[in-house]
């Protein structure tokens, strides 16, 4: 089956959206990932107005407080209809829990259940930064596969990593947990902010199971003919 990169629509409001999407035939079902930028500014609204439009959603907002908090927020977030959705791993197997409680009460009947996953270590964290603003002892490596065997306990569906990390944590957990890779770029891409990157060919290579591109598409000059080449790419047909 043919695997679409998820799409960061790192936008400030729909606007700027409906602009994006003219770019792309109006068939073309995305999968788009809404992140705190957008959703602060437009709420649930957005999630619904792009679903009506056949697109699926990862909603990036990566809870993290006590875990009677983080359940109640995941009943509203799996009533809209995501297909994935995140916690920082760091609120502990509790707060993973409780979580994956919250969705299972807030899902429509009918429905099928969010995915949940839990994020590691952001890819804009370089080792020395763990070290030195987490104060954790641990190499990076170590950090985000203690988290990732801590996510698979609280019985989450995989872990946001970067794709340098996957192969690692495909060894350390079971057959059916998913790396989510952000940082994706395509050869020849500036990183930005962005501290361990890789291109969508390796990140296939290595066994990611889902990755997010943002600026090589949305500030591309040609948004559709980028993300179509980044397509091929995750897909190995080129």
């Amino acid at each position: 089956m043919e695997q679409r990169p998820i799409i960061a629509f790192d936008f400030a409001s729909k606007k700027e959206i409906e602009k994006f999407l003219t770019y792309f035939p109006i068939d073309e079902k995305l999968f788009i990932k809404i992140g705190m930028e957008l959703f602060y500014q437009e709420g649930p609204a957005i999630v619904n107005f792009l679903r009506r439009q056949g697109h699926d959603i990862f909603l990036d907002l990566k809870l993290h407080d006590i875990p009677n908090t983080v359940q109640k927020a995941m009943r509203g977030i799996a009533k809209m209809g995501v297909k994935i959705t995140n916690v920082h791993a760091a609120g502990g197997v509790e707060m993973m829990q409780a979580a994956k409680k919250g969705l299972l009460e807030g899902t429509l009947e009918g429905q099928p259940v969010p995915e949940l996953i839990a994020v590691t270590q952001l890819t804009s964290t370089s080792e020395e930064q763990m070290h030195e603003d987490q104060l954790i002892s641990v190499s990076l490596q170590e950090s985000v596969l203690h988290y990732a065997k801590t996510a698979e306990k609280a019985g989450l569906a995989g872990v946001v990593c970067s794709a340098q990390e996957v192969e690692n944590i495909h060894q350390a957990t079971n057959d059916s947990f998913i790396c989510l890779t952000p940082g994706i770029r395509p050869q020849g891409a500036g990183v930005g902010d962005q501290k361990r990157v890789m291109t969508p060919a390796k990140a296939r290579e290595i066994g990611s199971n889902y990755i997010v591109v943002g600026r090589p598409i949305t500030q591309a000059q040609a948004p559709y003919q980028s993300y179509l080449q980044i397509k091929k790419e995750w897909n190995g047909e080129v």
